[in-house]
């Protein structure tokens, strides 16, 4: 009898929160419409990317609830979410296309609305192929970031430089995005194989709290004044582009106190990883370490959203001191898009971590076999790898028309073959040395950690010949 209650109570609860996430959505979309149709301008870029952004977080939001009720009928919905969001974008690029009269490839903006596209296809297809219909806990936190990141960055449509009027300029980013959407994918799979594979809790534990623990220390090492103030861009509202003092050289105004507010959730997001080393020290109390490190996790949580709450309100249209020129500065959160992508993004993987610890078993119950996993992981490189191989000849080809030089080590290329490598040595150790299991896994998680950084750190921190993309 108890089991049938159970049984009965289930739908309910799976239609509450299909009904609350379709209620939010319908509100924010309504909420949308209300604040542009004043303008008369409804169809626009912008608001079909916002509109993109709700359907992706309605999607992420019933991919979450999933995990943590075990309810089926999320997955449907949340699939159905993707859909919606992937017309959106759909209609964005070619909004983007129509306005600019070249494909979306010439900019980060823009390539990162065709990788977010690939990524939600890529999704789909995964969950209706494959089988493995919780791949969007994994990709929509990795949409939502991009399309979040989209809404900060310039969107301006300017006339392509000479070096992008080409047609190979389509061929190449088209081959990038495809490849990097590909990766992203097996990145997802490789997460889910090692989850179907047993890896420990707290290991994963371990994993999300050092990269949380990496994106507050990136942050705060390199942005922290030393009376405890955060150093941001100084922005001009005008042009839309941040200040320079000189050539290469940015004005950044200090927001007070903001730094020790990132310094305090830096030491709570640092917590679960010492318990965690502790647990592995003290073999004695390592349940109740561990027990300990995983409230730590959901009280790093709390904070991270405080933190991400409150950078928004202090940077979103402030005016601040520079210690480098006299008077106040604005800034904006256009001026720090990556830094803002980064404390989502931390929420995003405590999230995930808590999602694994509670709902274990419903996960490894919805995922395919190990090895099927496995399997789809190496299918979906061997898409990727080819892709990367051509757009790194068609780049180098590219280049040998516009520079005369086929190869100039710029480091967008340099990363690029570096991401090539990393690939070819997981392909080549598969075939030759049979790898399969966790040491593939390991290798897919690591490549799409080098692709990011091909795409992101390599175009803010080593700027080159590519610094348009």
């Amino acid at each position: 009898m108890a089991h049938a209650t159970v049984e009965q109570q289930q739908p309910a609860t799976g239609t509450t929160l299909v009904v609350l996430v379709g209620l939010a959505v319908t509100f924010l979309l309504f909420m949308a419409f209300l604040n542009v149709v004043k303008s008369g301008n409804i169809v626009n870029e912008s608001n079909l990317l916002f509109a993109a952004l709700i359907f992706y977080s309605g999607a992420g939001a019933l991919y979450l609830g999933f995990g943590v009720t075990g309810t089926p009928s999320y997955l449907k919905f949340a699939s159905f979410s993707t859909s919606l969001g992937l017309v959106a974008n759909t209609a964005a690029i070619a909004h983007r296309w129509y306005e600019s009269g070249h494909a979306p490839f010439s900019s980060v903006y823009e390539m990162l609305l065709s990788f977010v596209w690939t990524l939600a296809v890529l999704t789909l297809v995964a969950e209706k192929k494959y089988g493995v219909k919780v791949i969007g806990t994994v990709t929509m936190p990795v949409a939502i970031v991009g399309v979040v990141l989209m809404q900060l960055l310039r969107t301006d449509v300017h006339p392509l430089v000479p070096a992008l009027q080409s047609t190979w300029l389509h061929v190449h980013v088209t081959l990038a995005m495809l490849a990097y959407a590909a990766c992203a994918l097996s990145f997802a799979l490789a997460m889910m194989f090692l989850i179907q594979d047993h890896i420990k809790t707290e290991t994963v534990l371990a994993v999300t709290s050092a990269s949380t623990l990496a994106v507050y220390a990136s942050i705060v090492l390199t942005r922290f004044e030393k009376w405890g103030g955060l150093n941001l861009v100084a922005w001009n509202p005008e042009s839309k582009s941040e200040v320079f003092i000189s050539k290469g050289v940015r004005l950044f105004v200090v927001v007070p106190d903001l730094g020790w507010l990132l310094t305090l959730t830096l030491l709570v997001v640092a917590a679960p990883l010492v318990l965690y080393g502790l647990a592995r020290w003290k073999k004695t109390h390592s349940d109740t370490l561990l027990t300990l490190a995983n409230r730590a996790v959901f009280l790093s949580i709390l904070l991270q959203v405080m933190t991400a709450i409150m950078f928004v309100l202090r940077a979103r249209d402030g005016r601040y001191p520079s210690l480098d020129a006299d008077g106040l500065f604005p800034t904006t959160l256009a001026a720090s898009p990556f830094i803002l992508s980064g404390l989502v993004g931390g929420v995003f993987i405590s999230l995930l971590y808590l999602l694994l610890l509670w709902r274990r078993p419903d996960l490894e119950r919805s995922l395919p076999s190990s090895d099927n996993l496995d399997r789809i992981t190496y299918k979906t490189i061997c898409l990727a790898f080819p892709l990367l191989t051509l757009m790194i000849a068609s780049g180098a080809y590219w280049a040998n028309q516009t520079w005369g030089s086929y190869w100039s080590w710029d480091p967008k290329e340099t990363w690029a073959a570096i991401t090539w490598l990393v690939y070819a040595l997981y392909l080549h150790m598969r075939i030759t040395r049979g790898w399969r299991g966790r040491r593939a896994a390991y290798f897919a998680i690591g490549g799409f950690a080098v692709v990011m950084f091909t795409f992101f750190g390599v175009t803010y921190l080593l700027p080159g010949l590519h610094a348009y993309a």
